[in-house]
């Protein structure tokens, strides 16, 4: 059986070379600790199934998507002394954009998505730099969770394998997910100068001194039907964006 042909990894080249893509997205995620009961690579997992599912809803509707193969490893730099938490830094983030831009432009593809499935990765830096270079081409980034507001499903949302990373995983690789009682209790400790609790100052936290089980965010009430619910709400909202965005002319993005 053929695989799907909006998914690069799955197609083959007969079918490449009669298609026509017009809009190239990237799953990027993460590999890294997600409390004890999840696996290293939940961003990157949930992150091509969205990339796959918000595709298939473009092509339903008119769109010509093509998935590229994800990138399964992200910012890390505050995780760096949790074995196996494995960092790309973002100047290595750019380098590698650049070039699969460079492929895809070669294809004649001129909009280009980076679907982001880790809080810790940050494109918009990186779209400026490439932007002012690759002028003829739409970057621009999607961070999928987002896409629906976490708060219409969940409880105690949580920022890191809490009760939403855990139910989307609970839907996906239910086989991967540890029983939730040896899950710790993503407990988080706040910073003690009120500028970065504020958020109006930032610095990158030392992640071993905010979180004991590497979690933030109480999975418990996690359940496989709230990450179905989380998951189809946020596919049918990133497939309508990549429809709409191949189907509008940069000139009228502004009313």
């Amino acid at each position: 059986m053929a695989g799907r042909p909006y998914v690069l990894a799955e197609t083959n080249w007969k079918q490449v070379k009669a298609a026509v893509y017009r809009v190239a997205v990237i799953p990027w995620g993460a590999t890294e600790a997600h409390n004890f009961h999840l696996p290293y690579g939940t961003d990157s997992l949930a992150g091509d199934y969205v990339a796959a599912g918000a595709a298939a809803i473009s092509v339903e509707m008119g769109g010509s998507p093509v998935v590229l193969p994800g990138i399964p490893y992200g910012i890390n730099t505050g995780q760096m002394d949790i074995p196996l938490c494995m960092n790309l830094n973002p100047s290595t983030q750019l380098v590698i954009l650049q070039d699969m831009i460079e492929n895809v432009r070669r294809a004649g593809i001129f909009i280009f998505v980076i679907l982001n499935g880790h809080g810790g990765n940050d494109f918009k830096p990186l779209i400026r730099e490439l932007s002012g270079k690759y002028s003829d081409m739409l970057i621009c980034s999607v961070d999928w969770w987002l896409a629906s507001d976490p708060s219409l499903h969940f409880e105690d949302i949580g920022e890191h394998a809490g009760e939403s990373e855990t139910s989307v995983m609970l839907k996906l690789y239910p086989d991967w997910v540890l029983p939730l009682d040896q899950a710790g209790e993503g407990k988080a400790r706040p910073f003690r100068l009120k500028a970065f609790g504020e958020k109006w100052a930032w610095t990158q936290r030392a992640w071993t001194q905010v979180t004991q089980d590497t979690g933030v965010g109480n999975p418990s009430a996690a359940t496989a039907a709230k990450g179905a619910d989380y998951l189809d709400a946020c596919i049918k909202k990133i497939g309508a964006f990549l429809y709409e965005l191949e189907k509008t002319p940069k000139e009228l993005f502004y009313q």
